[in-house]
């Protein structure tokens, strides 16, 4: 299939009348002209391109964890983890089929892509890919136009789908190239998540430029977000810090604590703040953090991260899961004034920031390895 593709390049639309822009708007097609995020259907039909877009050969989905949560709690709880597998497969094909892009309707997330080029349209730099270069989308499925022609495996632990299909990234679309010395699947995983670990840092540096030390919670820390934003706090931070990790599922708490990069590891369900406020302040000797990293891939969380940050401390939330409603509302039913941060999937050099920490963390590699490789 690849092959063929390559043979036959696809026909690049320059009719001025339909416009096109690097952000994708010449691709929504419920609203038309919109941008294609927030659009309800995008056009996925690949036999012709536009200036400045890349054409991609699909092999693996990385579905980010809400979705792929909210999709395994939709399927019917009598389902053997096949089955399970099964209907997550189907829903995935469905919201395509309906969207031409993988947008979660209940969630409203997507995930990343791996892939391979199989064509760049006039308008892209052909010196930072190449046709046959191995990549992966730095931008949101819930905005990438996406066909699937089939679902060849879905791995549950990883929250991983390997299909055949086609994509396209539009010339604002970030990417990067798979790196020579890891595992693809790796790869993937730690560039899901990529853009957590450098706001850390600029966080805990901006914390510390004021203070001499500071407390940092890492709500949902065992898991693929949590221990890259713990991991970064600790590095960051070093012995000025204090890295509490937070993790309501045992084996993930048992791991955080293996990795020996939390101060101290809380087995809690930040879904319950109040005895999630009362364990972290047990922890502290009842100091509340400066900053609080809520990573949670479940509803509901919003509230630990508030009522654990102190007064003018930063509470950020990385999880897609996050209603900015339940925050905003929840901190000033409580007297909270703290400043409340979405998370921002991208940050500059954050694909090189987040591999490089593979390497210089081997045990946080190692786990990685162990779960998503």
């Amino acid at each position: 299939m690849l092959r063929a593709h390559m043979q036959k390049p696809r026909a690049i639309v320059q009719d001025s009348a339909s416009p096109h822009d690097p952000f994708g708007t010449q691709r929504s097609l419920d609203p038309a002209g919109g941008l294609p995020q927030p659009a309800r259907r995008v056009d996925n039909d690949f036999s012709r391109l536009y200036p400045g877009e890349m054409l991609l050969a699909v092999e693996t989905l990385n579905v980010d964890a809400a979705s792929f949560r909210q999709m395994e709690d939709a399927a019917p709880p009598s389902l053997t983890p096949a089955e399970r597998d099964a209907a997550v497969a189907r829903q995935v094909e469905e919201t395509v089929r309906t969207r031409g892009k993988q947008h979660n309707p209940v969630t409203g997330s997507g995930g990343m892509l791996l892939g391979r080029v199989l064509q760049l349209a006039p308008g892209r730099d052909p010196d930072v890919a190449a046709v046959g270069d191995r990549v992966a989308s730095l931008v949101s499925l819930s905005l990438t136009p996406l066909r699937i022609d089939r679902v060849k495996d879905v791995r549950r632990t990883s929250a991983q789908i390997d299909v055949e299909g086609e994509a396209v990234l539009f010339a604002s679309g970030a990417y990067a190239k798979l790196p020579s010395d890891m595992p693809e699947r790796l790869a993937l995983a730690v560039l899901d998540v990529a853009g957590a670990a450098p706001q850390v840092a600029r966080l805990v540096d901006r914390e510390l430029s004021t203070r001499s030390t500071a407390i940092v919670v890492v709500l949902g820390g065992g898991g693929k977000s949590g221990i890259l934003c713990a991991a970064e706090a600790r590095r960051a931070g070093g012995h000025r810090v204090k890295v509490i990790g937070v993790e309501n599922h045992a084996p993930f708490a048992a791991d955080l604590r293996a990795l020996g990069i939390c101060h101290t590891v809380i087995e809690a369900d930040a879904r319950d703040p109040i005895a999630t406020r009362r364990a972290v302040l047990e922890a502290t000797s009842g100091v509340e953090a400066d900053l609080v990293f809520s990573c949670v891939n479940v509803p509901d969380a919003e509230m630990s991260a508030v009522l654990v940050t102190r007064d003018r401390g930063t509470a950020y939330f990385f999880a897609m899961s996050t209603s900015f409603t339940k925050a905003a509302l929840g901190a000033e039913g409580v007297g909270k004034d703290i400043d409340l941060m979405i998370g921002n999937g991208f940050a500059h050099q954050h694909a090189e920031h987040s591999l490089a920490m593979m390497t210089a963390m081997p045990a946080v590699r190692a786990l990685f390895e162990k779960r998503y490789g």
